[in-house]
């Protein structure tokens, strides 16, 4: 009875931290690539957007998604300042292999590994890949899950929107 008790807390306090268009980026610890770690809640961008991207190294599309944003991510930047965010949710188990990957793909993002999930908890990720667009003060405006050829196109369409302090088409 405790432990179904528990288990309807649990629930809830998940269902409550869903997170939407509106809501801050919430606080979890990461591990950077160099093994150190870092709190979510300093994600910022000098008041620019930012992309955080949640991926996986068995995810082809999350690979193929990171790839494509790749082949134009020096141009966003320079015409929007977005800064790409990506999340590994590798456990503990295959994380050696996303050091491996960035340097092999060559990304220019910051990344991270959230190796306990608590971030993609937080942030209410069931499947990746799944793309959070936040905007300069640091709230969820945007969001997509999964990956199509173009998809890119959206995505940099509402970083251009967003960059001119327009309001996003969903």
């Amino acid at each position: 009875m405790k432990k179904l008790f528990l288990l309807a807390i649990a629930f809830v306090t998940l269902t409550a931290a869903v997170k939407s268009d509106g809501d801050k980026i919430p606080a979890a610890t990461l591990k950077k690539l160099d093994g150190s770690k870092v709190n979510s809640s300093t994600f910022s961008n000098d008041g620019k957007p930012i992309v955080i991207s949640f991926w996986a190294t068995w995810c082809k599309p999350c690979k193929k998604e990171l790839d494509a944003i790749a082949e134009n991510y020096a141009d966003w930047q320079k015409e929007t300042g977005v800064k790409l965010i990506a999340i590994s949710i590798d456990d503990a188990r295959s994380s050696s292999k996303v050091v491996t990957d960035v340097k092999t793909k060559g990304w220019e993002y910051e990344v991270y590994i959230d190796e306990n999930q608590d971030f993609k908890r937080a942030m209410n990720v069931n499947n990746v890949p799944h793309t959070f667009l936040i905007d300069g003060s640091g709230k969820i405006v945007w969001s997509h899950n999964s990956y199509a050829e173009g998809d890119e196109d959206k995505l940099y369409e509402n970083i251009q929107a967003l960059a001119k302090g327009e309001k996003l088409k969903h």
